[in-house]
């Protein structure tokens, strides 16, 4: 089976990439990665060669050149997107062109090349917050900010293409990843490096806001299971079960690297800042049989290790 994998240089691509390239994830004959590589995007997150890889820059709204690696493919998983929700609320445009548009090119190719199968990869904010309870496949999806708006949108353009041509078209929705390889943007990393750094730590609000947190290779166990018994035109919640508060996190975060809470710094709460996100994923687990190996405790250490022990990979893409 041959793979194309769309965003493949940025943090939940690369790690799919490389468990394909590994072996962790069977079943792939050739893996091609294409990558437009801005700045969430390195190939030294990839950096590997040989038989049955290859890696192209480019655009998935290159209409003419996502056609032709389609048809060549057999299986597209799509990653490539704009995920950083404060960068939607400064400026929207980067968002609708490659999570709306990006994902439109995506399925006018898989149209016209109708044995090709697609796994979008969404995420649990298109269904908004709640106080209470999760959210199942079936709850309605109600973004809050720019940036889950145009990840709403692409759902919905999956749906319509796999009902209205009759495609193979799955799409995941995923808490909240952790691991190697995250831009330091992100909260987990920009923590550990801020600390590193001697440097404080920005906390919204209150710190109270709660997020359900998966491990990098939990999520692509989960994928690859969509594409081997997934079926077409679902939708699958993927959790990790490892709810917390983001202040309680920062004072794991902090206690883990030895230092106390006088590095927290309050700021100005993020605007429409959704207070809790949390899917219910019994239809993953019950139907295609996945749940989360890596407890929390054990991927915090280890990814605050690496972010340690690489300075080199992150120090030139902080506040790129």
């Amino acid at each position: 089976m041959k793979l194309l994998v769309t965003g493949g240089a940025g943090f939940i691509g690369s790690n799919f990439a490389r468990r394909v390239l590994d072996g962790s994830l069977s079943g792939f004959s050739h893996l091609t990665v294409l990558d437009k590589l801005t700045y969430a995007g390195s190939q030294n997150s990839i950096s590997t060669n040989g038989d049955g890889f290859e890696f192209i820059k480019g655009d998935i709204c290159d209409s003419d050149l996502v056609n032709k690696l389609v048809l060549n493919h057999d299986v597209v998983v799509n990653f490539a997107a704009e995920t950083h929700v404060d960068r939607s609320i400064v400026s929207s445009e980067n968002f609708i062109q490659s999570n709306i548009k990006g994902v439109h090119t995506l399925l006018e190719a898989i149209k016209v090349s109708p044995d090709c199968s697609l796994i979008q990869i969404s995420t649990d904010e298109v269904y908004g917050s709640t106080d209470i309870g999760s959210f199942v496949e079936e709850s309605p999806i109600l973004p809050n900010s720019p940036y889950s708006a145009s990840k709403a949108s692409a759902d919905l353009l999956c749906r319509a293409y796999a009902t209205t041509y009759n495609l193979d078209i799955k799409v995941t929705r995923c808490s909240n990843n952790y691991g190697p390889f995250q831009n330091p943007e992100k909260l987990i990393p920009l923590f550990v490096t801020n600390i590193l750094e001697g440097k404080k730590l920005p906390l919204y609000g209150s710190g109270n806001n709660v997020r359900d947190w998966i491990h990098v290779d939990d999520h692509c166990r989960a994928i690859h299971a969509v594409i081997e018994r997934g079926i077409p035109g679902d939708v699958y919640n993927i959790g990790g079960g490892f709810e917390i508060t983001n202040l309680d996190l920062t004072k794991m975060i902090l206690t883990h690297m030895g230092k106390n809470v006088e590095f927290i710094q309050y700021v100005e709460d993020r605007k429409g800042h959704d207070f809790r996100y949390s899917v219910d994923w019994n239809k993953i687990s019950s139907d295609l049989g996945y749940s989360p190996k890596v407890k929390f405790e054990a991927g915090i250490t280890e990814t605050i290790q690496w972010y340690q022990d690489n300075r080199s990979w992150w120090e030139n893409l902080k506040f790129a």
